[in-house]
């Protein structure tokens, strides 16, 4: 798997949290580390919050953004 397709399955699985996380209970988003969710939430609010709820979309605007993500995000995202 390249690095490419490793950030897009990072970004969608966290996009999907973030999701879930601003329109359903707490606890619904439990596949994603609390690092992940702490890291990146705000990177998908300040960059695609006008693509919510629409996880395709935001998922679309996070990978296109990747460049203006957060050193801390990416650390999260990008494999060790």
């Amino acid at each position: 798997m390249n690095i490419t397709t490793t950030r897009r399955i990072a970004i969608s699985a966290l996009v999907l949290g973030a999701s879930l996380m601003a329109f359903a209970a707490p606890g619904s988003a439990e596949t994603y580390t609390a690092e992940q969710r702490a890291a990146c939430t705000p990177d998908a609010y300040r960059l695609c919050k006008s693509e919510f709820p629409s996880v395709s979309a935001v998922t679309a605007c996070m990978t296109k953004n990747f460049a203006s993500l957060s050193e801390k995000c990416k650390a999260t995202l990008l494999p060790k």
